[in-house]
């Protein structure tokens, strides 16, 4: 998010505008905890995880009231245009302020990769990498002991980051919100792959909040495989870290695309980048647009990496 808040706050300076930042999201907003731009080194910032200007959950903003106050406090610092980086909520919050007389451009901010708008969100590829790396580690443990792993990782209701990193380490078995397993299917897998084909260590890479106890699961599968296993989340980890030259390029890119659009009048809009272009979409539109189903992606996934 950085690379795109730098990109932004650049090349709207190259256009003649004025930049402030907003701190905390909707909730500084509404709160007027806006700054100049130029109180934060953004050049040294490119290459820090997370977000300078820093994150909130601000559910009130839902509330009419709250946004024309939200407004008012852009209005006393004769700001008209608003550049908001978040995923399907901030999108819903940029959409509101455009038909109250903001104009807003949206940028895909989330590692779930679940804005359809766009091939890749910005903070995708880093937590891929991130969780490519620890799975690694993890399998250097497993094939020490002859273990099993389930290892849980995010992604709300998109599977994308647990299906691409099972692409990335091999994984013998993914398992998404698209293409469940129960306890015993995931067991047989692991027996298969341990006991039929030799394997030291079998990984099992499940999406977050299909199975609600990982400890329950754990024991659940080591009782039922006979096979040692253990069972770890990788949590927030996956949140920060440096971030992928990739991410960084494609963060940019969007960012500049943003002010373009700004600068030609245009409003309501989302950025995203498809197939190698970046792209505007309006942002109902971007809303809207159905999320391809992955089902068979994944079976292919699990029947390659058993075989």
């Amino acid at each position: 998010m950085n690379n795109a808040v730098r990109a932004i706050v650049q090349h709207a300076k190259q256009n003649g505008i004025k930049t402030f930042l907003v701190l905390e999201g909707y909730k500084g907003l509404h709160a007027g905890n806006i700054i100049n731009s130029e109180k934060i080194d953004l050049d040294s910032a490119i290459s820090r995880g997370g977000t300078v200007i820093y994150s909130s959950r601000f559910p009130e903003f839902k509330d009419p009231q709250i946004r024309k106050e939200a407004k008012a406090q852009l209005d006393k610092l004769g700001i008209d245009s608003l550049v908001v980086i978040g995923g399907d909520g901030s999108y819903q919050g940029a959409q509101l302020l455009h038909e109250i007389g903001v104009k807003t451009i949206a940028l895909p901010g989330t590692i779930d990769n679940d804005i359809t708008s766009s091939d890749f969100t910005i903070g995708y590829d880093t937590a891929l990498n991130t969780i490519v790396d620890g799975v690694g580690k993890i399998r250097d443990t497993m094939n020490s002991h002859n273990r099993a792993a389930i290892i849980e990782v995010m992604g709300h209701g998109s599977g994308d980051l647990a299906l691409f990193s099972a692409i990335a380490t091999g994984a013998e078995l993914v398992v998404t919100n698209e293409f469940k397993k129960t306890p015993s299917e995931i067991s047989e897998v692991i027996v298969d792959q341990i006991k039929n084909k030799g394997k030291r260590s079998a990984i099992v890479i499940i999406s977050e909040m299909i199975f609600p106890d990982l400890k329950i699961l754990q024991k659940e599968v080591s009782e039922k495989s006979g096979i040692s296993t253990r069972a770890m989340s990788l949590g927030h980890l996956q949140r920060g870290g440096v971030p992928t030259a990739f991410e960084r390029i494609n963060a940019s890119l969007m960012g500049i695309k943003a002010i373009d659009e700004l600068v030609e009048g245009n409003s309501g809009l989302a950025i995203g980048v498809l197939k190698g272009k970046v792209t505007s979409t309006p942002i109902l539109e971007a809303l809207a647009l159905p999320r391809e189903n992955r089902y068979a992606l994944a079976e292919k996934i699990n029947k390659i990496n058993q075989a």
